[in-house]
């Protein structure tokens, strides 16, 4: 006799306007991941970040994630270089610790420029604070993009240093995996994290990427890894003439898309129900039936509280 599934995580909330509630009924904690379309403003981009993050946090919301480049979308992509902080230091740095503190929120910075040796590049850094305001962990974006299409170019190589190290941290919703877009290509990368709860992948896929493969390919990171998928985005036209896809969501662990957002600034929200992952994960063993060693040469830095 086939099994069926456990029941739906979370069901997608009817709007936008969510009750106030730090955690639903039967211990799912809500999460959320914010959509922007950045401008080249820095202060700009921290006031419609700080806006939105309210409106997170008022509606429950205890995890909360920005897009990659959330404070910065600039003219041209040595712009991020010159506005690149020390870690530790710095107002956009300042104001995730502040933010995370202020609502009492674990908050991920979806990708923030920190300066690197290289004096022309940056890391293209996502940081966590916990919800004291303190940073608990740095994942360095590894994979770096590039595309050639003719009339659409792309070498991230030129302004970013690759990271080396891959970078999972333990957190009060389970333990959390870190990406940042064109990492989601590769899925050895996610194997290399080991067993994580919660994989997080802040990005700013092209129009014309984003509408082919984005969908697919959260989906598909949620359903092999048996996790929870946060993946906030940019998602609009920005100023350089750049059209970044949308399409922000958050997926669960049996590959359902609980809560969307195409394009615009906005806040998409979903729960974390780790009964029902663990009722998932008992039912279809697969992580414990993996027979291939992706882990090899790799530096795996396990953050634990």
């Amino acid at each position: 006799m086939t099994r069926k599934p456990p029941t739906s995580s979370f069901a997608k909330p009817r709007s936008r306007a969510i009750p106030k509630a730090t955690q639903d009924a039967g211990g799912i904690v809500r999460v959320a991941a914010i959509q922007m379309a950045s401008s080249p403003n820095v202060p700009a981009n921290l006031a419609e970040a700080g806006r939105l993050i309210e409106l997170a946090a008022t509606a429950g919301a205890k995890l909360v994630a920005l897009p990659e480049n959330f404070a910065i979308m600039g003219m041209k992509e040595t712009d991020k270089v010159h506005v690149r902080e020390v870690p530790g230091k710095g107002p956009i740095q300042k104001f995730l610790a502040a933010q995370a503190r202020k609502h009492g929120i674990w908050l991920v910075g979806g990708s923030v420029p920190l300066e690197s040796e290289n004096a022309k590049k940056v890391y293209n850094s996502c940081l966590v604070y916990d919800d004291k305001g303190k940073q608990v962990a740095r994942y360095d974006k590894i994979h770096l993009f590039g595309l050639d299409l003719g009339n659409e170019h792309y070498r991230e190589e030129t302004t970013i240093k690759p990271g080396d190290t891959v970078v999972v941290v333990d957190s009060p919703f389970g333990r959390i995996g870190l990406s940042i877009c064109y990492d989601l290509r590769f899925p050895e990368l996610y194997r290399a994290m080991g067993d994580v709860d919660i994989i997080l992948v802040p990005a700013a896929f092209t129009a014309t990427t984003g509408k082919a493969h984005f969908e697919t390919l959260i989906r598909a990171r949620a359903i092999e890894n048996l996790a929870y998928v946060i993946a906030p985005a940019q998602g609009g036209y920005h100023l350089s003439g750049r059209e970044t896809h949308g399409d922000t969501m958050i997926v669960d662990p049996w590959g359902n898309v609980l809560d969307r957002l195409p394009r615009g600034s906005g806040v998409v929200m979903a729960g974390i129900n780790r009964t029902y992952q663990e009722g998932l994960r008992k039912s279809l063993p697969a992580l414990k039936h993996r027979s291939l060693d992706c882990t090899s040469n790799v530096k795996l830095e396990v953050i634990t509280k």
